[in-house]
């Protein structure tokens, strides 16, 4: 194996920070895209958990936490700083991602399947979820990205599941009181800027992999 395999499933947002990251690196990695329901054998022999995204590597080593890959992505090649001067971005970046991960992630799951949670009507997880997005939008109310005027690897981290918490009922979000969050989240969906379409490039659909098949490079 002389190219990194990057097992992944297009709609998850943990993988799509990945492909983002690795795609901004100008890393070749050969894409695997997997069905969650039915891992292949390959992802099952490396990863205990047979989740994605899991990306082995040539020498062996595999990395299997999407912010993990992330930084091991953007220390590869980091054109645009992303990790900022000396690693500015990055302690700042990890607080962010935590809140993301973890209670955030809580909220948008709840918010997203709420008949699975009957206690609460659906516009109660919404709430809880709305505490972080009015975090974002008073950081974006003072710069033009998460962290500073420029992207960062907090932005990319967080995009995907901003995103996704948006889908859910786009008619809400759409008029909801976080306008400096949705041209970012817009910005990031039409174009990065710097990478024009990085997010489109990211989105192409590809059959599920089976053992055999041609590579397909990202």
């Amino acid at each position: 194996m002389n190219t990194p395999i990057l097992y992944s499933f297009r709609r998850c947002p943990y993988a799509m920070r990945a492909r983002l990251a690795l795609k901004y690196a100008g890393v070749n990695v050969e894409l695997r895209e997997v069905d969650l329901n039915e891992p292949p054998e390959a992802l099952i022999k490396i990863s205990k958990n047979a989740t994605v995204p899991v990306l082995h590597l040539p020498d062996g080593n595999v990395i299997d936490e999407s912010w993990d890959i992330v930084q091991w992505a953007v220390r590869q090649n980091d054109p645009d700083l992303w990790l900022g001067e000396n690693d500015q971005f990055l302690i700042e970046s990890n607080m962010l991602l935590e809140t993301n991960d973890y209670s955030f992630k809580q909220d948008l799951d709840r918010y997203k399947y709420a008949d699975r949670y009957p206690e609460q009507p659906m516009e109660h997880y919404r709430q809880q979820g709305e505490e972080f997005l009015q975090e974002l939008e008073d950081q974006l109310n003072q710069t033009d990205f998460l962290l500073s005027n420029a992207i960062s690897i907090a932005d990319i981290g967080i995009f995907p599941f901003i995103r996704q918490f948006a889908m859910v009922d786009q008619q809400w979000f759409d008029q909801a009181p976080y306008p400096k969050l949705r041209n970012w989240l817009n910005y990031f969906i039409d174009s990065d800027g710097s990478q024009p379409h990085l997010f489109l490039a990211v989105m192409k659909k590809y059959d599920i992999w089976k053992q055999g098949d041609s590579g397909i490079f990202l």
